[in-house]
């Protein structure tokens, strides 16, 4: 199937080949009839990708800073690469879409096969799409009126945080789609209207849907018509659909309203307020979040997760059913907003107009096609000749590690890569034409049993690593996990089982964690200084994680098993390599909680006791600052002191010829922690982490957190 995207480096948009997504549990999947262009927000994401490095920087201001903290802790070039890494990412576009039915979901009820919906998804011939995010479209209602239903559900949310009464008076500021929308409904409501725009086509369909209008391209005062308009009263609300730096929309807006006016922002605007604007009025100015209660909210859009009806009256799927409603009757008319009719194939024309002008509702017309050929799960990326290779290597999972770290990392080694599976295809077929890796496919269950490879690399979210690690021993296969190995202990014991099982069958599979930190230059010159001494270690770890919100899937231990599970594995590993034994004892603890706010598993210290005496103290935090070095080791033994900040700086305090071992970038042992997995196959090795250690620190992560919560 055929998908459009856009590059933010460049600002090229592309229609790409990219392998069909599958209906997921919880979600349907729709074949594409239309869908709508939305010509402000697509217009400033092709302007962002098309602008130079400063012009992005100017735009983003808050990123610099983030960049900047980068640069001070991890060194110029890896943030530079971060940077360009970041905008290398495909970014698929539009968020209003209608089709048909042609796979439901596990768990979705209320649609069926065939069922014509609108949805959030994106310009592509097939989407998977939450079923929150969908409603069924009435029979009188065409393909084209429903490609507006997102758009409109934008403008109706405004309006109902503006509470509009029969009889009042509002303002409408900018007239682009969002905004003529909002100019009917509030009529729609009983409201007299007064909409202001530059462009005086826009202008005419404002006064043809029933509006008062000010035309500011034929210099009529906005403040002078808004007082007759109100007869000299000040107007009861101002919803402000424009998109502009300038915070004149909004001190003009407060400048129309009478006292205890409202003003809502629906689009973008400057927001440098005038306390005096508001204060004397009492005015309330509210910003409206997209189609309303539940966007964002990963428990009702991703988990399909319901508000009950009596608390929560209007839903983002409640909007959009209300919206096909008014279509239905007749109460909104969105014919005149279509100002262009374009073939799929031919998007970028309709992203140069976007680009080139102020257009309304550009529609893409999507042709019908074969659900077979469209449902094609593999896309063929390259056709390189077979190598001697025995590292033939498959990757489940194409997330922003994998793409930015992992990958990269195997690229460089001897092995061939396969294919990539990701939920989605985007991002496999990106880093797959990146790499050079054969296929991308989002059928991950035939990439596990494809003969083709004898690898898999697991990079997905932290509660299908076990299976995943499971399914590939039961075929034998070798499998690199990125951490953690698993987030419980049932699934320890099952993978456990299966290596067992896979070792008595002769079958040689090898597990590797991504453990990288074991593997760094300066931890490897470490661990040799320190096997030169018999004396026990002490051991101080400071890891300046830096906060995550509570609600973030990371922090739920049904899915990312916590931060500890989750990344404070790398750093009780990383003990238990340079200590060179078991260990024998863990205590932990964690900050106490501040009445009226809960703490998280972020901000802990862990206590390890060795086999040979030796003791080490992680202190895992979230509430530091990031110009401080996010992870500083400090070791001292017979008299000596070993200090690394950051995976940049080995400092040698009392080392017979030692002193330091500086680079001039971080490098935390992610390229020498695949190559020693992948030598290990080559060379009919053992995995280079003994799996005996790998469960031992698991477990060790286990006992730390049920003694966290006990």
């Amino acid at each position: 199937m055929k998908q459009i995207l856009q590059n933010l480096k460049t600002g090229e948009t592309v229609v790409e080949d990219i392998p069909c997504p599958s209906a997921t549990s919880g979600a349907l999947l729709v074949q594409t009839t239309h869908t709508l262009v939305s010509a402000g927000t697509e217009r400033m994401l092709v302007n962002f990708g098309k602008a130079n490095l400063i012009d992005k920087a100017r735009q983003q201001p808050d990123k610099v800073k983030m960049v900047l903290d980068k640069v001070k802790t991890d060194g110029l070039a890896p943030t530079l690469q971060a940077v360009r890494s970041k905008l290398d990412q495909p970014l698929p576009m539009g968020y209003c879409n209608v089709g048909r039915t042609l796979e439901i979901g596990k768990g979705v009820d209320g649609f069926k096969l065939g069922d014509r919906v609108i949805s959030n998804g994106k310009h592509a011939e097939v989407v998977s799409v939450p079923k929150n995010l969908c409603a069924k479209i009435p029979d009188n209602v065409s393909d084209e009126e429903a490609a507006f239903t997102v758009i409109a559900s934008i403008a109706l949310q405004g309006i109902r945080l503006g509470k509009p009464t029969l009889g009042e008076c509002f303002v409408v500021t900018g007239l682009g789609l969002i905004g003529l929308v909002a100019v009917q409904l509030l009529r729609a409501n009983g409201c007299r209207v007064l909409g202001i725009d530059y462009d005086s086509s826009k202008i005419a369909l404002a006064q043809q849907f029933g509006a008062e209008t000010v035309d500011l391209s034929k210099g009529e005062d906005p403040l002078a018509v808004a007082q007759r308009f109100s007869r000299g009263k000040g107007v009861d609300g101002v919803i402000i659909t424009a998109s502009t730096k300038s915070n004149e929309p909004v001190h003009q807006a407060a400048e129309m309203c009478r006292k205890r006016g409202r003003i809502i922002l629906v689009g973008v605007v400057g927001l440098e307020l005038s306390r005096a604007d508001f204060y004397e009025k009492e005015l309330s100015f509210q910003v409206s979040c997209s189609y309303g209660p539940g966007r964002y909210d990963s428990e009702y859009e991703e988990k399909g997760n319901d508000y009950p009806l009596p608390f929560v009256r209007w839903t983002e799927q409640r909007n959009f059913e209300a919206v096909l409603d008014l279509l239905a009757a007749g109460q909104l008319d969105v014919k005149p907003l279509i100002s262009h009719r374009l073939p799929f194939l031919e998007a970028k024309e309709a992203y140069d107009v976007v680009s080139n002008g102020a257009p309304l509702g550009i529609l893409l017309e999507f042709a019908d096609q074969d659900e077979a050929e469209l449902r094609q799960s593999k896309v063929q990326i390259t056709h390189k000749p077979t190598t001697a290779s025995k590292a033939k290597i498959g990757f489940i999972g194409a997330g922003n590690y994998a793409t930015h770290v992992l990958i990269p990392a195997f690229a460089k080694t001897s092995a061939e890569l396969m294919s990539v599976s990701s939920n989605t295809g985007i991002s496999g077929v990106h880093v797959a034409k990146k790499f050079e890796i054969s296929e991308a496919t989002t059928d991950t269950a035939g990439l596990i049993s494809d003969d083709s490879n004898n690898t898999l690399v697991i990079t997905t979210r932290h509660d299908s690593h076990a299976g995943f690690v499971q399914d590939a021993l039961e075929v034998g296969k070798n499998v690199f996990v990125e951490k953690p190995l698993a987030i419980t202990r049932d699934q320890l014991q099952g993978i456990s089982e299966s290596y067992e099982q896979s070792q008595a069958n002769e079958t040689g599979a090898r597990i590797m964690v991504g453990f990288n930190r074991r593997f760094a230059p300066q931890v490897v010159k470490m661990k040799q200084l320190l096997e030169s001494t018999p004396e026990a270690k002490a051991f101080v770890m400071t890891v300046n994680a830096g906060g995550i919100p509570a609600d973030h899937w990371t922090q739920d231990r049904s899915i990312g098993g916590g931060r500890i599970i989750g990344e404070g594995c790398h750093f009780v590993d990383l003990l238990r390599f340079l200590a060179g034994a078991p260990i024998i004892s863990v205590q932990a603890m964690k900050m106490g909680s501040v009445p009226g706010m809960a703490v998280s598993d972020d901000k802990v210290s862990i206590n390890l006791l060795f086999a040979d005496g030796s003791f080490g103290t992680v202190h895992y935090l979230a509430n530091g600052h990031k110009s401080f070095p996010k992870e500083r080791l400090e070791v001292f033994c017979g008299g000596a002191i070993l200090q690394l900040d950051n995976f940049r700086k080995l400092q040698g305090y009392n080392w017979p010829d030692f002193k330091k071992m500086n680079l001039l970038q971080q490098d935390k042992g992610n390229s020498a922690c695949a190559a020693a997995f992948v030598d290990a196959i080559e060379n009919g090795e053992p995995s280079p982490i003994p799996f005996e250690e790998i469960v031992e620190v698991t477990n060790a992560c286990f006992d730390v957190v049920d003694q966290l919560h006990e």
